[in-house]
């Protein structure tokens, strides 16, 4: 039997060994990161695993609401065929080519209910799961419409086809194609919580990724690959003018985030649909780089 400072060398030398075994997997590029080949099996039973256990944690202290109301299970169908059948697909439905060869592969919700609880299929869907292509959807749809979602994923094992369809079909006399039955405002965002109106900063350096702003500047505290596509956003409270054009104030920031092909017509900067509350967040998160 081995002294204890044996086993400790012995210890010492298999985590440098899997260290450099680490690092000369990816210096040396060996995983093959294409979408066209699966991840090896234990590498995906671990990032599910991972993720699995992640969402049950940061879940356990949410309470669902009643989910009953055929009103609610009714608006989480418009919702679900927006934004989510071209990913996952419905019964009698294929995903869109998006959804087929995206890797992890994201499959039919219809088991969702045998794996999820309420708590936790909410949490997945406002929150979303990193490097899974799965968004979070809180800064696209409002509370209300993430519950409906959940309320009618738990109704989808239960669906034929041909119910699907009819709880999904657009309703024409509406206009705001809503499904039979549905008679309120389309899916998307709503109004902010209380709690939530008061932590503007800490909303708007999230915002900031969930409308891809890091795809084009280099951001403090959001993470990102370095792009030099736009200019870095750091020290832009220090900044006196707004993309050449405006003062360096929170209302003309919103004004740029929100029109900016309107405050200049040449800007190689897209409008990213930022909502009102959304781009005063940003805003306010702005400021505080200095």
């Amino acid at each position: 039997m081995g002294t204890p400072k044996t086993i400790l060398l012995t210890v010492a030398a298999l985590g440098l060994a899997a260290a450099a075994g680490g690092a000369w997997m990816v210096w040396g590029g060996l995983y093959n990161v294409s979408a066209t080949a699966q991840h090896t099996q234990p590498v995906y039973s671990l990032l599910e695993t991972a993720m699995r256990q992640s969402v049950r944690l940061r879940a356990r202290g949410i309470e669902p609401p009643p989910l009953g109301d055929e009103a609610l299970v009714l608006r989480g169908a418009a919702c679900f065929r927006d934004k989510c059948v071209q990913c996952h697909g419905a019964p009698g439905v294929a995903q869109g080519d998006i959804g087929k060869s995206m890797q992890p592969l994201r499959g039919p919700l219809v088991d969702a209910r045998q794996r999820w609880n309420a708590r936790e299929l909410y949490w997945v869907t406002k929150n979303g799961i990193k490097m899974s292509g799965m968004p979070a959807w809180e800064y696209r749809l409002s509370d209300e419409d993430l519950w409906a979602l959940v309320a009618f994923l738990e109704r989808l094992p239960d669906m034929t086809p041909q119910q699907y369809a009819k709880a999904s079909a657009p309703m024409a006399p509406s206009g705001q194609g809503a499904p039979i039955g549905w008679t309120g405002p389309a899916c998307g965002p709503g109004p902010r919580a209380a709690g939530e109106v008061q932590d503007s900063v800490r909303r708007g350096q999230r915002a900031l990724a969930q409308y891809a702003c890091n795809a084009c500047h280099t951001i403090p505290g959001t993470t990102g690959s370095f792009p030099n596509v736009g200019p870095p956003l750091a020290g832009m409270a220090r900044r006196a003018m707004i993309g050449g054009r405006l003062a360096n104030t929170p209302d003309n920031m919103v004004r740029w985030l929100r029109h900016t092909r309107e405050v200049d017509p040449l800007t190689a900067m897209p409008e990213m649909g930022v909502t009102e509350q959304d781009a005063r967040d940003i805003a306010a998160y702005l400021q505080t780089l200095d």
